[in-house]
């Protein structure tokens, strides 16, 4: 499957910076990202004492950072850029998906955390749920995120998480558990045959009903809940 795709008249590209140690996973992203028409890649960098000058220089909209580098990682890049008055939003890369990498990320702002190996088209997805405001996780990541979240879990918790989810109607709790289970919008559309304008509608009015704001605390929601 062909990641490509046209943006719509008028529609500017998605400013990147990529910024990893690794000069052939560079190369991979730009391959990948670099071919789309929603995409444009600014700048890039090999080190994470870089990204400050690099996003002073280029003002990107989205930063693509690899969590472990030579001089500064990832992270402190991170939190640096992200303590700053209206920052971009930052992705970490990585090779693996260690639950307390991934919270102390999420921790320090970051928007997503994607996993080096994800495939072309759900890398490409992950990047347009940022760039519109999301959150986005691999599923793998997800799923560690859930189990750090939940450890000490009580029954008070499971119990208020299933008064939470009576909330939902059954078309919202069944994207509710596609989105515990990590699929995209246009996963959960193909799966339950919506459109994905109808999935992201469910999407907003479920976050509303939780009082959440990223897809992450939905699944923790569910999660909680035990519904399996």
């Amino acid at each position: 499957m062909n990641p490509s795709t046209n943006l719509d008249a008028g529609a500017r590209a998605t400013r990147l910076v990529l910024v990893d140690d690794d000069a052939l996973v560079r190369a991979g992203l730009k391959l990948i990202l670099g071919g789309t028409d929603e995409f444009e890649i600014v700048a890039e960098g090999s080190d994470g004492d870089e990204v400050l000058a690099l996003v002073d220089a280029h003002h990107p909209d989205i930063v693509l950072l690899d969590i472990r580098m030579a001089r500064k990682n990832g992270l402190d890049a991170a939190g640096e850029l992200l303590a700053r008055p209206q920052p971009p939003k930052v992705i970490m890369l990585t090779t693996f998906d260690a639950d307390d990498l991934v919270m102390r990320a999420l921790t320090v702002g970051a928007s997503g955390f994607l996993l080096k190996d994800t495939a072309p088209e759900r890398m490409v997805e992950s990047i347009r749920q940022v760039a519109a405001g999301e959150q986005s996780l691999s599923p793998s990541v997800t799923a560690q995120v859930i189990a750090a979240a939940t450890r000490g879990f009580a029954g008070s918790r499971r119990n208020q998480a299933r008064k939470d989810l009576e909330r939902l109607t059954e078309r919202e709790l069944e994207v509710a558990r596609a989105i515990a289970d990590g699929l995209t919008n246009p996963d959960i559309a193909r799966a339950r045959y919506m459109s994905v304008a109808t999935v992201k509608a469910h999407v907003t009015s479920i976050f509303d009903k939780l009082g959440v704001n990223n897809r992450v605390q939905v699944a923790i929601r569910f999660h909680d809940a035990q519904l399996d």
